[in-house]
């Protein structure tokens, strides 16, 4: 079933709106009260990752991350050891969002823009307090929008608020994720978290950077996605419009073209995963016609298991 975020649709909205203000306290209100005292209690480093500061070193378990091997104690035991790591004191977390036209189309009761908006503020959440930072980069295709982070819930507010409202791309132009990681990338910014939000559509062409950032920070993918990304409804003959290039194709689906397209949708959804799994980051799926709260703290509560798994 879906979930109400409390989020209105963000096509015509504006920063000064007041619908858009009393959607996103009431969707700070849902994050806290879903989240708070379900994920609380003892954690290694940051949410969705183990932490970026050394700690003490441990026997190498299958599924570790190479490169936190301890040579030298595994030199001097002759057993394999990693280096467990600790959160740090101070976290400056920057999210990419891909602000393309494709997300602001949905089927379900929301867009995937809400969706990916309601994840920015969980991760927010998540990662608010003790002096931590949020910042942004928001990518259309033909304008990146850069938000310096900053701590405090009036800046939080105000990143989401720009997430929600950035314009979209004028007809005709398609996205530019690489751009956005680029800009993360240079100027160097101190280690932290980095959350790449996108539905991941189109050609996997900004693996290199997604790499070179998982190499200074810890990576999190967030995939927002509608049903129809994933599989066609048995509609017959049917016109579709690219959101992005503005293409149209009239098209007659039928059980073979249904099928070819799950199959090619998995295929890309299995590459996504794999680009990120490369760079050293796991990926959250999440779609306009589930409950986000709950994939959310499924995602993190299997991550946090895995984590505590690999310490012992």
């Amino acid at each position: 079933m879906p979930v109400n975020s409390g989020l209105p649709s963000f096509a015509d909205g504006t920063l000064t709106d007041p619908a858009l203000t009393a959607a996103l306290s009431s969707l700070e209100l849902t994050v806290r009260r879903k989240l708070d005292g379900v994920l609380q209690g003892e954690h290694l480093g940051l949410i969705p990752g183990p932490g970026s500061e050394p700690g003490e070193a441990r026997e190498y378990q299958p599924g570790d991350d190479i490169r936190r091997m301890e040579w030298a104690v595994t030199a001097r035991t002759g057993v394999p050891h990693v280096r467990q790591m600790i959160a740090d004191r101070e976290l400056e977390t920057w999210f990419v969002m891909d602000a393309s036209a494709s997300l602001d189309f949905g089927t379900a009761e929301h867009t995937k823009r809400d969706i990916a908006v309601a994840a920015a503020a969980a991760i927010v959440h998540l990662t608010a307090g003790g002096g931590n930072r949020h910042g942004a980069i928001i990518v259309t295709g033909d304008d990146v929008v850069r938000i310096p982070a900053r701590s405090g819930r009036a800046h939080d507010r105000a990143l989401l608020r720009a997430m929600a409202t950035t314009t979209r791309s004028a007809p005709g132009v398609r996205g530019d994720l690489n751009a956005g990681l680029e800009a993360l990338r240079r100027p160097m910014r101190r280690r932290g978290l980095a959350v790449v939000i996108s539905d991941f559509l189109g050609t996997v062409d900004w693996d290199r950077s997604l790499r070179a950032i998982g190499g200074h920070h810890e990576l999190l993918g967030v995939q927002v996605l509608d049903p129809r990304d994933e599989e066609l409804p048995p509609v017959g003959p049917v016109t579709l419009r690219d959101a992005e290039s503005g293409d149209i194709v009239d098209i007659d689906v039928t059980d073979r073209v249904r099928d070819d397209y799950a199959r090619a949708a998995a295929e890309h959804r299995d590459a996504v995963v794999r680009s990120f799994r490369s760079a050293g980051g796991p990926v959250m799926r999440l779609r306009t016609d589930r409950d986000w709260i709950a994939e959310t703290v499924r995602f993190v509560a299997a991550r946090r298991r895995t984590l505590s798994a690999g310490a012992r």
